[in-house]
């Protein structure tokens, strides 16, 4: 009588210390783990972000705008929105006093808006604007014709009504638009970085 013993059927022994088969077992767990774990961090990174949801609902947008050269005009999305951010040049700015007694409401005490919005340039910065890209007649989204041509210094045209808006988006006199173009709330994070639907009040 033999005192081997017979394997399993189907099994045979490992030929040395680890077999292949051990090894790429232990390699398919360690990867199943591995995408188990990216899949379960993936919605808590995303968390950091605001959902659409949130970003409907008034959540803070950010916007970089070290890449805007002057004279261009780029465009945000808040609160379903359009938001326009133009990095105004030297000779822009100079056409605000220029157009000030052509204007319906040059102070921007028609409407309430931010006090930041209540000065020459209507901004934080003199050189960048922020304007919801609404016309405050009936809601039609102007066109920009930001450069200077015959007697029109550039600014916000609205093809619905007509209605004219300087390069601060103030409306000019006799227009459709009753009220300026509506400056939202932001602030600058940093040098590079606005963020749009927050300012230092917390609004």
């Amino acid at each position: 009588m033999s005192n081997s013993t017979t394997a399993a059927p189907g099994f045979s022994e490992p030929a040395g210390p680890m077999s292949d088969r051990r090894k790429f077992l232990m390699a398919a767990t360690a990867g199943v783990g591995a995408i188990g774990a990216a899949a379960g961090a993936a919605p808590f990174v995303a968390s950091w972000f605001p959902s659409e949801r949130a970003k409907a609902a008034g959540a803070p947008v950010d916007v970089d705008i070290n890449a805007i050269e002057p004279g261009m005009l780029v465009r945000a999305e808040w609160r379903g929105q359009p938001v326009w951010i133009v990095k105004r040049t030297p000779e822009m700015l100079a056409t605000l006093d220029q157009v000030k007694g052509r204007l319906a409401d040059p102070d921007s005490k028609a409407a309430q808006q931010p006090e930041y919005a209540k000065n020459a340039t209507r901004s934080i910065k003199p050189d960048i604007l922020v304007l919801v890209g609404i016309c405050t007649h009936l809601g039609c989204s102007p066109t920009d014709r930001l450069q200077p041509a015959a007697d029109w210094q550039g600014g916000f045209f609205c093809p619905c009504h007509g209605s004219v808006f300087d390069l601060a988006g103030r409306v000019f006199s006799g227009m459709p638009a009753p009220t300026n173009l509506v400056v939202p709330p932001h602030k600058f994070v940093n040098d590079t970085r606005l963020r749009i639907g927050e300012d230092s009040k917390g609004a």
